[in-house]
C-alpha cells in the first residue's frame, strides 16, 4: 500500500515523521498505512485483518458512512497543571500523527481528513497527576436499530511529557455508532496508565484505534475493558522511540449474547532493551456471542536484548459462544532475552464449582465467584485504586446481569472525587 506524502497534513513535523515512521513497517497484519482515503479500499471481508469481524452490522462505519455532529458529547474532569482542551482547524495538524500512527483502515484515514476538532490531554513534563484525568465520551443517537442514525467521529491526543506521571480514564457510555482514533505519546522517563472502558449500550458499533509510542525508559500501562455495544472493535499498537522502554497491555472483555468484541494488539519492537507483557481475558456467554482477539509482537532486527509475552484466556460459560484467539510472534533476530505467547479456551473448571457447592455456596453464586475471579486478577494489575474499584464495580454489574448475583450499589464512569466539565 502506498504512503501518501503529499497534502497539507503531511507538510506538518508530526505527521511528516509518522509518515517515515510507517515506511518501516514489516508485519503482514500491519501494513503500510496513508493518510490518504482513498489508498483504503472498503473491505469486503475476504481480508485477513477484517476476516473476522460481521461488515454487515458495521452501519457502512468502515465504508463511507458520513459523519455528523450532536449526538456524542464529551466531558472531562479538570486539573491542576494539566492541560485539557479541544483544538480546531489548522491547529489539528500539529497533533495528528503525534504517536507516529498512519492511519492503516479506511475509518481512520477518514477521521483524520474529514474531522477537524481533536481533543487534547497534555500532561507537562516533571508533573505528577494525583487523581486519574477522566474522559467521558457519551453517546445519544437514535434510530440505530433502523440504521438511520448518522456516524461520528473522535480524535484524542494524550501526551504526557518527560518524566510526568499521569493515569487517564476514558469512558464510553451510551447510544452510538463512533469511530474514534486515540493517540498516546509517553515521552522519556514518564509513567503513564491510561484505561479505556466500552460500557456502550447494546446498539451501539464502535471501531476505534489506540496508538501509543513509549519514549526512552518509559512506562505505559495501557487497559481495554470492553462490556457493552453491539460491535466493538478496537486496533490497539505500541511502539518505542527510544531503548529501555516499557508497555504492558491488559484487557478484559464480557460478551453477551449475539455481541461482538474483538480486540487486535500490536506490539512493534524498534528499539533495544524493551518489554511488553499482553495479557487479556475473556468470558462468553449466550447464542451468538463472539469474541475476537488477535496479538501480534514484531521483534525488529535492531530490537536486541528485549522480553515479550503475550497470553489470551477465554471463559466460555453457556453453548453457543464463539471465541476466536490467534497469538502471533515475528521475529527478526535471535538476540532477545525472552519472547512467548499462549492461548487458552474452555469452559469453567468442575472441580471448582464442585468445590465451592460442597461448601454450601449455590450455584449461581459459585459461578459469580469463578468468573469474578478470574477477571479480578488483572484489575488488580492496574495499580490505581479509584480505577481498579470503577472496573470491579462494572464488572459485578455484569455479572448481576449474566450470572445472576447481585451488583453492588453505584455506576460505572468516572471515579469518586472527580468532576466533570466540557
Amino acid at each position: 500500500m502506498a504512503v501518501d506524502k503529499s497534502g497539507p497534513t503531511a507538510t506538518q513535523p508530526n505527521v511528516a515523521g509518522a509518515v517515515e515512521t510507517s515506511d518501516k513497517v514489516a508485519s503482514h497484519l500491519h501494513p503500510a498505512g496513508s493518510f490518504a482515503v482513498a489508498d483504503h479500499p472498503v473491505p469486503n471481508g475476504l481480508e485477513e485483518v477484517w476476516r473476522f469481524t460481521p461488515l454487515k452490522r458495521l452501519r457502512k462505519l468502515h465504508a463511507d458512512a458520513p459523519f455528523g455532529t450532536g449526538s456524542v458529547t464529551v466531558e472531562w474532569s479538570s486539573h491542576d497543571d494539566v492541560s485539557i482542551r479541544t483544538v480546531s482547524g489548522p491547529e489539528t495538524a500539529d497533533w495528528r500523527g503525534i504517536s507516529g500512527y498512519v492511519p492503516i483502515d479506511r475509518t481512520s484515514a477518514r477521521i483524520f481528513a474529514e474531522t477537524d476538532t481533536s481533543l487534547v490531554v497534555e500532561v507537562p513534563s516533571e508533573v505528577e497527576v494525583s487523581k486519574p484525568i477522566v474522559v467521558t465520551v457519551h453517546g445519544e443517537a437514535t434510530g440505530l436499530a433502523d440504521g438511520q442514525a448518522t456516524a461520528e467521529a473522535g480524535h484524542v491526543v494524550i501526551k504526557v511529557g518527560r518524566f510526568a506521571r499521569a493515569t487517564v480514564l476514558l469512558v464510553h457510555d451510551g447510544s452510538a455508532t463512533y469511530g474514534q482514533v486515540v493517540e498516546i505519546l509517553v515521552e522519556d522517563g514518564a509513567q503513564a496508565t491510561v484505561t479505556t472502558i466500552q460500557n456502550w449500550a447494546d446498539d451501539t458499533v464502535h471501531l476505534a484505534q489506540h496508538a501509543a509510542k513509549v519514549g526512552r525508559d518509559a512506562t505505559l500501562k495501557h487497559v481495554a475493558v470492553s462490556f457493552g455495544g453491539d460491535v466493538v472493535r478496537m486496533n490497539a499498537g505500541v511502539e518505542y522511540a527510544g531503548p529501555g522502554g516499557s508497555a504492558e497491555m491488559l484487557g478484559i472483555y464480557f460478551v453477551d449474547a449475539h455481541q461482538h468484541l474483538e480486540h487486535r494488539l500490536f506490539v512493534d519492537h524498534n528499539q533495544p532493551r524493551t518489554r511488553s507483557n499482553v495479557d487479556y481475558r475473556g468470558a462468553l456467554q449466550g447464542k451468538g456471542a463472539h469474541s475476537v482477539w488477535i496479538g501480534d509482537v514484531l521483534i525488529r532486527k535492531e530490537a536486541e536484548g528485549i522480553d515479550t509475552y503475550e497470553s489470551n484466556r477465554n471463559l466460555v460459560l453457556t453453548d453457543g459462544c464463539r471465541a476466536d484467539s490467534v497469538p502471533n510472534l515475528e521475529i527478526e533476530t535471535g538476540e532477545i532475552a525472552g519472547a512467548g505467547h499462549a492461548s487458552t479456551t474452555g469452559r469453567f473448571d468442575d472441580e471448582q464449582l464442585f468445590y465451592l457447592r460442597s461448601r454450601g455456596i449455590e450455584e449461581s453464586e459459585a459461578r459469580r465467584l469463578v468468573v469474578h475471579g478470574f477477571f479480578a486478577d488483572i484489575i488488580r494489575r492496574i495499580g490505581v485504586p479509584p480505577i481498579e474499584e470503577t472496573l470491579l464495580t462494572a464488572l459485578e454489574a455484569e455479572l448481576a446481569v449474566n450470572v445472576g448475583a447481585p451488583a453492588r450499589a453505584g455506576t460505572v464512569g468516572a471515579p469518586a472525587g472527580t468532576e466533570a466539565v466540557s
